[in-house]
């Protein structure tokens, strides 16, 4: 997949299929229309193009709104190139950019810049200055543009449709099974190992600190979860605490796993933690000793829910 950072970078004398929006999570919905597609752009010889946007639109709109996201863009990056996705383009999102008429936007860019043949969208896509512009407005100017437009419903899981909204609630409560069904995979993490205080090891579970640079990535709510990592080219599994340590009057949230069976040194290592099962919430215990006791407990529902025990 050929990654661009700007709109201006890309052409294609040939023209393309496209589809855009922020995919924030790339989930079961996201999957159904990057289908369409990718089956569009064999069925008519056509590179397929994503358009997304960074920032994200909100954090320029509404920037006391503290957005978090599902993804950083480096995660979202592989999702789409997994999927097939041939081409990237991440246009830096801007007050000006915004103020793009939809008219503008679907001649100057769609049209002018991409060479769009087909263009597919969500079922509840909207567009343009103050996002006014509809489906049906989109199907009327590639009437007279020369394009095809096509429409994906509302994908339903259980009933209720997929949205990135719900399922960044999920994680805020610590709903990881809602959350990992909307997604289709395990949400994860990825973030550096650095050296923490090392409390751990002195009671047996030592833990790799996890420093996760973007601060708009969400971080799922504060408790103990079923986790698993890929390390040396193995899987391995182990328990995660999202929180701030009460136990040990910690200050401010830490990201602390502890793997099973596994003894090297990761220090400064790149770490993507997948989270299976919410196994607890935070508490606080009246001692190590009890929060050791708790620990093993939570070992071994790890080991039970992963069919290791």
């Amino acid at each position: 997949m050929k990654i661009f950072n700007a709109i201006q970078e890309f052409s294609s004398p040939n023209g393309t299929i496209v589809t855009l929006g922020t995919f924030d999570g790339v989930h079961k919905g996201h999957k159904s229309l990057l289908t369409k597609l990718i089956d569009s752009g064999k069925a008519l010889g056509c590179e397929t193009v994503l358009l997304t946007f960074f920032p994200h639109p909100r954090m320029v709109l509404q920037p006391d709104a503290d957005v978090k996201l599902l993804n950083t863009m480096a995660e979202k990056a592989t999702l789409l190139e997994d999927f097939g996705v041939d081409n990237l383009i991440v246009h830096p999102f801007s007050r000006e950019f915004s103020r793009l008429t939809a008219e503008e936007f679907v001649k100057d860019i769609l049209v002018g810049q991409l060479n769009a043949r087909k263009i597919i969208i969500g079922h509840d896509h909207r567009f343009g200055r103050n996002r006014t512009a509809t489906t049906q407005d989109l199907v009327r100017m590639g009437q007279e543009l020369g394009f095809e437009v096509e429409q994906v419903s509302a994908l339903e899981v259980d009933t209720v449709s997929v949205s990135s909204t719900k399922i960044r609630n999920a994680l805020s409560n610590g709903d990881v099974a809602t959350a990992n069904n909307y997604l289709g995979y395990p949400y994860y993490i990825t973030g550096t190992v650095t050296t923490g205080k090392q409390l751990g090891r002195t009671i047996g579970y030592p833990t790799a600190n996890i420093s996760v640079p973007e601060s708009y990535k969400l971080v799922p709510a504060k408790g103990v979860y079923a986790v698993s990592s890929i390390l040396n080219g193995k899987t391995i599994y182990g328990m995660m605490n999202i929180g701030t340590r009460p136990t040990v009057n910690g200050v401010g949230q830490t990201i602390e796993v502890n793997f099973f069976d596994f003894d090297a040194d990761i220090y400064g290592a790149e770490l993507k933690v997948s989270l299976h099962h919410h196994l607890r919430n935070e508490q606080k215990f009246e001692g190590l000793d009890a929060l050791k006791a708790q620990l093993a407990k939570d070992k071994e529902e790890s080991l039970l829910f992963f069919n290791q025990k």
